[in-house]
């Protein structure tokens, strides 16, 4: 079994910045895809970034692109996201997700179904 756990959302005023972590632990493995997603109340999960193990660099949202950077520590099973700039609109609740499997396609890693692990979520809240 795997266990996902995040942590690191609050409170934050609009401008300001959060980092979040996501650590995988149990049966993991070395090779990984994991992603950020976002729920907002009354409004459906959406993407936010992802990166895989063997990846330089994340894939994002356009509506985060250029606010929030993903990284990870292969060696933690760990990912962060950086929010910078955070806006009214960024409030929710952030869930982080892993996979194990081969996802040879970055636009899969923004479909929730690519991930077979998640954790319980963190809020974060954006105020003005």
């Amino acid at each position: 079994q795997v266990q996902v756990a995040e942590s690191g959302g609050g409170s934050v005023q609009a401008g300001g910045s959060l980092t979040l972590s996501c650590a995988a632990s149990g049966r993991t493995g070395s090779n990984y895809a994991m992603g950020w997603f976002r729920q907002a109340p009354g409004k459906e999960r959406e993407f936010v970034a992802a990166i895989k193990s063997s990846a330089v660099s994340g894939f994002y949202a356009d509506s985060v692109r250029g606010r929030f950077t993903i990284s990870k520590d292969n060696a933690k099973n760990t990912v962060y996201l950086q929010t910078n700039s955070l806006k009214v609109e960024d409030t929710a609740v952030y869930y982080c997700a892993i996979t194990f499997r081969l996802i040879p396609f970055l636009i899969q890693l923004s479909k929730s179904t690519t991930y077979d692990y998640w954790g319980q979520g963190t809020q974060v809240t954006v105020s003005s």
